[in-house]
């Protein structure tokens, strides 16, 4: 009898624990399952990787200039070859990763509190705040994002600094809106009801209970606008109002390149690369954390 009973109440046990997986610990099992995902973690770590230790294995300063070197093809003294200064592309390439990726993560992280601020407000309050506030998105939306980001920056003057502002600027819709709908859905939930029956305070409400419910979105938009915003810094600078030489941002290179196409393709092959690899691999680890976080998404 004692055996039984230990049996049945070890049962129940084993049961809870199997069921009682960490959500993100779910997320990171099917995110695991998803080859192209893993594909893209593994070149947004490498290209973060080179970026950190860039000093190490760039074997030129990417200020070096050597005329007499200039316009060299790829070989084993210089990899990627030289440009119309005969500065070494590969040490510029690797130099540049730190550029893009700063412009990406700062942009994105700044848009993403504004953003995601406003949307909470306008979600949660409601009425004339959520109308005033939608109204500003509206606008910002109005105009192409890339035609915007060029207004701003030509008003702000051409520097990276000013293009980080005019990238974080044009994005902060986009987590607006995501998370002013998500707070909205939210808020109709029993347990919301419930918690301001019992006048729980609306600052505990949304950082208890609504923000956290908001999280998931947040930070698969933010892994797709990171890629976004590389390319929008990128062609900022190739249309020289974004990095000013001799920065070595990918953009600003194509730019400096682009009269030698046909004389010397690998001044543009090599950096056009750079920015086609970064952003893909965060365009693949943001489609894998969307169908790893998203229910929706499941099977």
């Amino acid at each position: 009898m004692t055996e039984l009973v230990k049996n049945t109440g070890e049962l129940p046990v084993a049961a809870i624990q199997d069921e009682a997986v960490s959500p993100w610990k779910e997320a990171w099992q099917t995110f695991q399952k998803n080859k192209l995902a893993l594909v893209g973690l593994g070149i947004v770590i490498f290209f973060i990787i080179v970026a950190a230790i860039a000093p190490l294995i760039a074997p030129y300063s990417f200020r070096e200039q050597v005329l007499a070197d200039r316009l060299l093809p790829p070989s084993a003294e210089h990899w990627f070859g030289t440009d119309d200064f005969g500065r070494d592309i590969f040490s510029r390439v690797v130099y540049g990763a730190r550029i893009s990726l700063w412009v990406g993560f700062f942009s994105v992280m700044a848009s993403m509190l504004i953003g995601t601020f406003l949307g909470i407000v306008a979600g949660f309050y409601g009425r004339w705040v959520d109308s005033l506030i939608s109204r500003v998105f509206d606008i910002l939306l109005a105009f192409p994002s890339i035609l915007l980001a060029i207004a701003i920056v030509a008003i702000l003057g051409p520097s990276l600094q000013n293009a980080l502002i005019a990238i974080a600027i044009i994005n902060i819709p986009n987590f607006g809106r995501l998370v002013r709908s998500k707070v909205l859905s939210v808020k109709q939930e029993e347990y919301i009801m419930a918690a301001r029956a019992v006048g729980m305070k609306d600052s505990r409400i949304l950082f208890r209970h609504i923000m956290p419910n908001s999280i998931t979105p947040i930070i698969v938009q933010a892994t797709l606008a990171i890629a976004t915003a590389i390319i929008e810094a990128a062609a900022l600078g190739f249309l020289g109002l974004g990095a000013q030489a001799p920065t070595p941002e990918w953009g600003r290179m194509l730019a400096d390149s682009k009269n030698y196409l046909t004389q010397a393709p690998w001044t543009l092959f090599f950096p056009g690369m750079a920015i086609m690899l970064t952003v893909l691999g965060f365009n693949l680890m943001g489609d894998g954390l969307r169908d790893a976080l998203d229910p929706k998404m499941k099977t």
